[in-house]
């Protein structure tokens, strides 16, 4: 079957795309906003985007309950900073806890029962639970278009200037996906945990 976004034929109900572009890595994202109320929300729409430097991005759409954008663009933008933390097995609870909607005075540490540690770089807070986090500064943000006029959608990209790593999650000099089990999106409610990885040689370059 053919499923198209600019009508014709009928397609699949819900939507098939989140479910075919899989798995999608969840940037677990926590900031201060401008009074330095602590916020955590997840996002799978998030990535790596860059390696030199490194930079990450995460995009919201949707409208606030209290109104206007999402606490996490809205609280980047006040401060210029985020913190992604590793969303992983021991902690899907946490995870899915902190996505709520919930009143902007509202904690989502508190919420979801996790501790908020201190960054080095960036003033805000890392989530302590998670074995990863990726201290960022925000570069850019973008406004995305949106099909729902009464709705916000944002793309905000940032430099990680540096990331805490568990020791216990360090083999050999690097880091351990299997020891991370990290969880990733899939479509509809579904979701995966990386427990198995393999290894493949890219071909040699040729002349």
């Amino acid at each position: 079957m053919f499923h198209s976004f600019e009508g014709g034929a009928p397609g699949l109900s819900p939507s098939p795309f989140k479910a075919c572009v899989v798995p999608r890595p969840i940037g677990w994202i926590s900031t201060l906003d401008a009074s330095g109320v602590r916020n955590l929300a997840p996002f799978s729409f998030f990535n790596a985007i860059n390696e030199r430097p490194p930079m990450v991005m995460f995009c919201t759409s949707g409208r606030h309950v209290d109104g206007g954008e999402k606490d996490s663009v809205k609280n980047a933008r006040e401060t210029g900073e985020f913190v992604v933390n590793l969303a992983t097995w021991a902690l899907r609870d946490a995870v899915n806890a902190s996505s709520a909607e919930v009143a902007r005075s509202v904690d989502e540490f508190s919420l979801a029962g996790l501790t908020a540690a201190p960054s080095r770089l960036v003033r805000a807070p890392r989530v302590s639970e998670s074995p990863v986090s990726l201290e960022c500064v925000v570069t850019d943000i973008y406004e995305l278009p949106n099909d729902a006029l009464a709705e916000f959608s944002s793309m905000v990209m940032g430099r990680v200037l540096g990331i805490y790593i568990a020791d216990d999650v360090i083999v050999e000099g690097r880091v351990s996906a299997a020891a991370l089990r990290p969880i990733a999106r899939l479509g509809y409610r579904d979701y995966a945990v990386i427990e198995d990885t393999f290894k493949m040689t890219r071909p040699a370059v040729r002349p």
